[in-house]
């Protein structure tokens, strides 16, 4: 079983960045693919990126294209996600998420099996 654990959420104004962490523990070596979800209140989890094993195929969703970047530190199994030019639209709990299907990652909620707990993040003036 693994264990996900976001970190780097905050408060920030229109236009900042953040950078989201996430740390997974446990049977780590099973991990094949590890992604970012968010939800705003009243909406349903949106995909934001994901990277895969092989690390070529990092889709992101249209909402957050040329601002986020996903990476992975795979020896450490932490996956990043790099937030700029955030909008007060980007506010919402931030979700890391693994599976282990050995296949090209989606940004399907029901693809992933493991969860993190979620961390806010909040862009306002």
């Amino acid at each position: 079983q693994l264990q996900l654990v976001e970190s780097g959420g905050d408060s920030v104004q229109p236009g900042g960045s953040l950078r989201l962490s996430c740390a997974a523990s446990g049977f780590t070596s099973r991990i094949y693919n590890m992604a970012w979800f968010r939800q705003a209140p009243g909406k349903e989890r949106e995909g934001i990126s994901c990277y895969g094993s092989g690390g070529g195929y990092t889709p992101y969703a249209d909402s957050v294209k040329g601002r986020f970047t996903i990476s992975m530190n795979r020896a450490q199994s932490t996956v990043f996600l790099q937030m700029n030019d955030l909008k007060p639209e980007d506010t919402a709990v931030y979700f890391c998420a693994a599976n282990t299907r050995l296949e090209q990652c989606e940004l399907l909620p029901s693809s992933y099996s493991d969860w993190g707990r979620g961390i806010q993040v909040t862009v306002s003036s």
